[in-house]
């Protein structure tokens, strides 16, 4: 045979296994690093600031009594608009409204470093939490829209979960170090930069569809589901600083109840309502949040308890009760980069089984808790094998929340996830917190702690039992 004939002949072909997972491209890399990197600034704002709430207090004259409400005046502004924002997002652009929010973000956070009385702070925090509402459901819609359903949207999501989830730790060592070596000022400056560095590089980066028609804003759903979150979350901090029994607590909490019992009547007879009731009817949406929700505050209301204890029981003093929770953030890493491959094997629905489980078990080992030093150790371990748990959970939720649902609507379900979110964490330690206060003793909280843990425990276990039982069985994706 001849060097030509021999030349011509066809290479062989070479077999591609069919479950050869998909690869992002380069263009999908930097927008994923961008996107999880303003999702990780947004968390470790929710927490930065809590271990040095006192300084703060200090430094600008703040009562103890309003101390509560430098965080409660994010929160309010962070739960209550996620879902307007989110869906704001849907009608105008999502990159427009994402790249607003940051903007609010990096100026409010500059007003915040350089505050000179409790007013000028408040409104900093306020501003920070609308930026939060926007930034959120807008920049999750991006990160969905960018890649196909599937295995590499599983993976994303669990990444996302993960900084998302170990923003929150990162935020109070942050905060703990930024206030030791330099100054408070600083946990809010710190986001200026990286506000910048995102609006530069996130309008070439960032590609967006917008709607080729553009329908009218639900104004009285819009007005009823914002007014009633605001209550409700109000009502919740209220009780948990001023008592259950009290009458703004229980008139706000009311209040926001009947808001939102309007809301869904409302929706029901829109024309173009804000959040369509037949998404409200899915079972992916209704069980995958209400997952969610248990996840986000079980695992933000533990830690409230085990900070009382590691200060309160221990002595810890507060930046090293934040480097202890340093083990609790690594958990939740390495689950979020597991979540995306354990959905796309064994299912969303397994997937918050399966976490669920872990973290019920790593929960309920906490009971036994002691006064001795010693119990650290079980500690760090029940956190870090509690929050590969939770993330499981976590990125289940997500995948499921936003699954089976067209572009148009990601935004949508993304405010909707993001409001489970906020509302979770906002939810948690007051919840948690009346638990334990009602078994303490003025000279000994380790009782109401632990009681409260258990019923954390218990509280994971009977949401991931009823979302296995409630959502549809789907087959893994491989």
């Amino acid at each position: 045979m001849s060097t030509a004939t021999r030349s011509s002949a066809p290479a062989p072909a070479r077999d591609i296994p069919p479950d050869t997972p998909p690869r992002m491209t380069g263009r999908q890399k930097l927008v994923l690093t961008l996107l999880l990197g303003a999702q990780f600034m947004i968390a470790v704002d929710f927490s930065i600031l809590n271990v040095a709430l006192p300084v703060v207090g200090e430094g600008l004259g703040f009562s103890l009594g309003g101390l509560q409400w430098i965080a409660t005046a994010f929160a309010l502004a962070a739960a209550g608009f996620t879902l307007l924002l989110g869906r704001v997002g849907d009608l105008l652009g999502r990159k427009r409204v994402f790249l607003v929010g940051m903007a609010v973000l990096g100026a409010s956070s500059l007003l915040g470093g350089l505050a000179t009385s409790p007013e000028m702070l408040l409104t900093a925090r306020v501003l920070q939490g609308l930026a939060t509402a926007a930034v959120t459901p807008a920049g999750l819609a991006l990160l969905t829209t960018a890649f196909p359903e599937g295995a590499l949207r599983d993976r994303a999501l669990g990444l996302n979960g993960a900084l998302m989830s170990a923003g929150f730790t990162a935020g109070a060592i942050l905060g703990g170090l930024l206030t030791d070596l330099l100054s408070w000022r600083w946990a809010f400056f710190i986001n200026v930069p990286v506000a910048a560095l995102v609006l530069v590089l996130a309008p070439s980066l960032i590609r967006d569809a917008r709607p080729a028609r553009r329908p009218r804003l639900d104004v009285p759903g819009a007005a009823s589901v914002t007014g009633g979150l605001l209550l409700l979350v109000f009502g919740m901090n209220n009780g948990h600083s001023s008592g259950w029994a009290d009458p703004v607590t229980l008139g706000t909490l009311v209040a926001g109840a009947a808001a939102l019992v309007a809301f869904w009547f409302i929706e029901k007879n829109a024309d173009a309502p804000l959040v369509p009731v037949t998404i409200l009817r899915r079972r992916t949406v209704v069980w995958g949040n209400a997952a969610g929700l248990i996840a986000f505050l079980t695992e933000t209301s533990l830690v409230f308890l085990l900070t009382l204890y590691l200060q309160e029981v221990l002595d810890y003093t507060p930046l090293a009760t934040g480097l202890a929770f340093g083990v609790l953030g690594l958990g939740t890493v390495v689950g979020g980069t597991l979540g995306g491959r354990t959905v796309s094997r064994i299912g969303s629905r397994a997937a918050i089984l399966t976490g669920g489980v872990v973290q019920a078990v790593a929960t309920a080992l906490l009971v036994t808790l002691g006064t001795s030093g010693s119990w650290i150790w079980l500690v760090l371990a029940a956190t870090f094998v509690g929050g590969v748990g939770n993330m499981l959970m976590i990125t289940g939720f997500m995948v499921t929340a936003t699954s089976g649902l067209p572009d148009a609507e990601q935004g949508l379900a993304t405010g909707l996830a993001t409001m489970t979110q906020q509302v979770g964490i906002t939810m948690g330690i007051p919840v948690m917190s009346a638990v334990a206060t009602a078994r303490m003793a003025p000279d000994d909280v380790l009782p109401g702690v632990t009681l409260a843990i258990g019923i954390n425990a218990a509280l994971v276990l009977v949401g991931a039992l009823l979302a296995f039982r409630f959502l549809p069985a789907r087959p893994a994706r491989r």
